[in-house]
């Protein structure tokens, strides 16, 4: 509850002036009679009224009180907002070929930090629809557009290296994306691609791809995951345990980003290619998406308020009636 007028509950202060001045008139108040003998008086017993006789004035302090409570107009009430928003539909497009096991990304490897950056990512949104399409040697989605992220999150954390045969379908992702998005209504439609490795499989290639995103209105931004001279592929042999590809000449065979691939991907829709080289660059570069792709909102204001001073008033009216009917009657004062 609050106040209206709260500068009115200043006159709350009479009250104890009005105090003051009424224990001063009763103590000033002098009266008698004269008898010749007052001694059958004296036996008397006081009226048992009498102890009632400060009821009228207290009745007449907490009236006034009330009144001025009233006049403050106490309320009640809520405030709330009505957002207005488009939306933007988002595909989060992740590569799980065996080369996102490199471990030059700490504290397991780029998989790992991709899906921690990744999940930052899908907490900080709101009111936009997010799907998930994952990649290696075929695609498929993971989860479609959807506004349950607590589903989506879990669904990432079900994403793993072996999910499907292994390669880098980048094409196929782009174009799993863009299926996705077709049929979007959504005033921004985007797909965030992340991957390190070249295009080595899949009928669609990445530029195609990207043609027809362009067409549908789907802007891409793609970024490219490892650091500078790539990164031993680590392989899990069922004989020989944790060991690392190796190319055919013996040498051990070092994960490497088509940038140009991916940077035409990007400008073709309108888009940004990004590079990443450690977690923290990663972490910003979602970040910096998240800035670039906000939902335009609308927001109308409301309050809704309920009058309470029919509360004070009423019980005030109450007692002054009390205080005529008592000061009439049983409390009337003889001059």
């Amino acid at each position: 509850m609050f106040f209206s007028t709260p500068l009115i509950l200043g006159l709350l202060a009479v009250l104890p002036p009005l105090l003051w001045l009424y224990r001063r008139q009763v103590k000033g108040r002098r009266g008698g009679l004269r008898f010749s003998d007052v001694s059958v008086v004296s036996r008397l017993k006081p009226a048992s009224i009498l102890k009632y006789r400060h009821v009228p004035f207290a009745l007449r302090a907490a009236a006034i009180g009330l009144a001025i409570l009233a006049l403050a107009r106490p309320q009640t009430g809520t405030e709330g907002a009505e957002v207005l928003t488009e939306g933007i539909d988002i595909v989060l497009a992740l590569d799980v070929s065996g080369s996102m096991g490199a471990e030059d990304y700490k504290p397991r490897n780029r998989l790992h930090v991709a899906k921690t950056v990744i999940s930052d990512f899908i907490r900080e949104r709101r009111n936009d629809r997010i799907g998930m399409v994952v990649f290696a040697g075929r695609s498929f989605t993971q989860c479609p557009l959807t506004l349950d992220y607590d589903v989506l999150l879990s669904l990432l954390d079900q994403v793993e290296i072996g999910l499907t045969e292994d390669g880098t379908a980048i094409g196929m992702g782009i174009a799993n994306s863009v299926n996705r998005l077709r049929q979007s209504s959504a005033e921004s439609k985007v797909v965030i691609l992340l991957t390190d490795g070249v295009n080595n499989t899949g009928a669609i290639d990445p530029i195609t791809a990207a043609k027809a995103a362009k067409a549908l209105g789907i802007k891409i931004y793609s970024i490219g995951i490892g650091k500078e001279g790539g990164a031993p592929i680590p392989v899990d042999d069922p004989v020989l345990g944790r060991t690392y590809a190796r190319n055919r000449d013996g040498s051990l065979a070092l994960t490497e980003i088509d940038e140009e691939t991916l940077r035409g991907v990007a400008s073709i829709t309108g888009g940004f290619y990004f590079k990443a080289t450690d977690a923290e660059m990663l972490s910003h570069i979602y970040q910096r998406i998240d800035a670039l792709e906000r939902t335009e909102m609308k927001v109308i204001a409301y309050s809704r308020y309920t009058e309470l001073f029919g509360y004070f008033l009423l019980p005030a009216m109450f007692l002054v009636l009390t205080d005529i009917l008592l000061s009439h009657t049983r409390l009337r004062r003889l001059p």
